[in-house]
């Protein structure tokens, strides 16, 4: 299996960066994760890094090394991440509960399936055209399904950034899954957080990723979003692979193709990352605060991983 990857994220005007992204892969299976926690409720980037962090736990348990059923395990890997996050504030008796959207895609035997709720995105392209793209679970997004809006209002809408579904909240999280999708050496899957979408058009994130590498259109992306939005922009994180195939030709090259038949039988190899950026000077929550909320769920979400094997 091989696969270029390449992430990055910008705190933006904000002074906590409350997205989280990263990816985990044995010899023929790769998960990929992005969170958006929610900068209207306390702690974000906490919501977003455990669920980081339940789902990592989860794909190390099962894929041995595939997972058997991909839908039921992104199923209940976000399930069991909105658990831990409520385990989180229950124990600290804390008087909101941090919240966090996400979207988490599994790749193996060259193919794609994907689960999301809230409106981070996948988008899945190929020679500069758009396969798929997950639906926001916004306000607006209903309001278009139901002929009430514009598809044009998508980045405009004042209703745009209004949820109803989203990790941690009072109700059960609703998970929407894909179906199959069979990827082609170079297709491309992207991983966004409104930070980016909610910037630029849809146009613009295909052409750069039609003509230049991910490599050099992720960060031309966030810079551009950033730059565009100003002092008022959002936290901007993008998590983007170009599929090279699952072929064996073993090597990890300056192109960055990542080739995971060079991991030793059961081996987990990682690009998690706690945080794309610095936390900004004065977060209270800072990333030995992160690592010490996870560390202490850690036992219990691997005790459920092998419950649920």
């Amino acid at each position: 299996m091989q696969f270029s990857a390449y992430q990055q994220s910008h705190i933006g005007g904000r002074k906590v960066n409350q997205d989280r992204m990263g990816y985990s892969y044995t010899r023929e299976a790769l998960l990929l994760v992005l969170a958006d926690g929610m900068g209207g409720h306390q702690r974000g980037e906490i919501a977003a890094a455990i669920a980081l962090q339940s789902l990592a736990a989860l794909f190390r348990a099962q894929a041995t090394p595939y997972v058997r059923k991909p839908e039921r395990f992104l199923e209940e890997g976000l399930l069991q991440a909105h658990q831990d996050i409520l385990r989180y504030a229950r124990e600290r008796a804390l008087p909101e509960t941090p919240r966090t959207t996400v979207v988490a895609c599994l790749v193996q035997h060259n193919c794609a399936v994907w689960a999301h709720c809230g409106d981070s995105r996948l988008y899945w392209l190929r020679r500069g055209q758009v396969l798929a793209r997950t639906r926001d679970h916004s306000h607006i997004e209903h309001l278009i399904a139901k002929g009430l809006a514009d598809p044009a209002e998508r980045n405009s809408h004042p209703d745009r950034n209004k949820l109803y579904n989203c990790l941690g909240s009072s109700s059960l999280p609703r998970v929407e899954l894909s179906r199959q999708a069979h990827l082609e050496a170079g297709d491309v899957l992207l991983l966004c957080s409104d930070g980016l979408w909610g910037v630029l058009p849809d146009t613009e994130i295909v052409h750069r990723l039609a003509t230049h590498t991910i490599v050099q259109a992720v960060p031309d992306m966030i810079a551009m979003a950033t730059s565009i939005a100003g002092p008022r922009a959002d936290n901007c994180t993008a998590l983007a692979i170009q599929w090279q195939g699952a072929h064996d030709a073993a090597r990890v090259g300056d192109d960055g193709v990542v080739s995971t038949q060079m991991l030793p039988e059961g081996a987990v190899g990682t690009g998690m990352a706690a945080d794309g950026a610095a936390p900004a000077e004065g977060d209270p929550f800072d990333e030995d605060d992160i690592e010490k909320a996870i560390a202490e769920i850690r036992d219990a979400i691997e005790k459920s991983s092998q419950i649920l094997k």
